[in-house]
């Protein structure tokens, strides 16, 4: 459990960043706990990532065992994308929430979100998220989990374009469209930042942005903005 120590040092800092999400973690130190504030990389208001130097840093001087972090303006339960991001750390957290000050604690379960109904949390349960989890529990594949912010597709980013051939995807026909085909979308965006899986009889899995994962049916705007059919495992052809 947090010492009342780093409680009180987590709770300072989680004050001071409010209403941004503040986030840091426990490091033991020379046999004894110290709270280690990070800098909130993380875009909005309801979602933190840790600055990678601050992570490096912590972990020179000593070992990290756990995840702190604040849920400004609300309860401190653990959302579905903590709960993921928890099992993906592989270490304990705690929340506190600002401003009652309330805590909760979880550790590494198992937990897995469900394909759909799951929440909106960009780099953690988002679209490429939802298209990973599908392969993993559908096709025994591990797809990597690329680091993206919110937002990437305005800041000359191209996650899905420059990256699904070093995975194994490669591009094929709409009209030849199987179960398990991704689809990419080009949603508000210049790039396509939008992904879809393909689950047949004309249906497909996707997770838009602010929204709860859904099946929907495959036509009329979907369609419209549907840039590449993609399929994994497929020698290089033409749209």
């Amino acid at each position: 459990m947090i010492s009342p120590d780093s409680q009180a040092l987590a709770l300072a800092h989680a004050q001071e960043a409010f209403p941004r999400e503040s986030c840091g973690l426990l490091v033991i130190r020379k046999g004894r706990e110290v709270y280690w504030p990070c800098r909130n990389i993380g875009v909005g208001t309801d979602q933190f990532v840790l600055h990678p130097e601050d992570y490096a840093h912590a972990d020179e001087q000593g070992q990290i065992v756990a995840v702190v972090h604040s849920h400004p303006g609300l309860p401190c339960t653990p959302s579905q994308a903590d709960r993921v991001a928890c099992e993906a750390s592989g270490l304990p957290w705690y929340i506190v929430s600002i401003p009652s000050g309330e805590w909760t604690s979880l550790e590494p379960t198992g937990y897995v979100a469900p394909l759909v109904g799951r929440e909106w949390s960009h780099g953690v349960l988002d679209c490429y998220a939802l298209v990973r989890d599908w392969f993993r529990a559908e096709r025994g594949i591990d797809l990597p989990n690329f680091t993206r912010f919110d937002d990437w597709w305005k800041r000359g980013e191209n996650l899905y374009l420059d990256n699904f051939a070093q995975v194994g995807f490669a591009v094929v026909a709409l009209d030849e469209l199987q179960t398990g085909d991704c689809l990419l979308m080009q949603v508000a965006s210049p790039v396509p930042n939008h992904a879809a899986v393909y689950l047949g009889d004309g249906l497909i899995l996707h997770h838009l942005q602010g929204r709860l994962s859904s099946r929907d049916v495959y036509g009329g705007y979907w369609q419209k903005v549907t840039t590449h059919t993609l399929r994994y495992g497929h020698g290089h052809s033409s749209r």
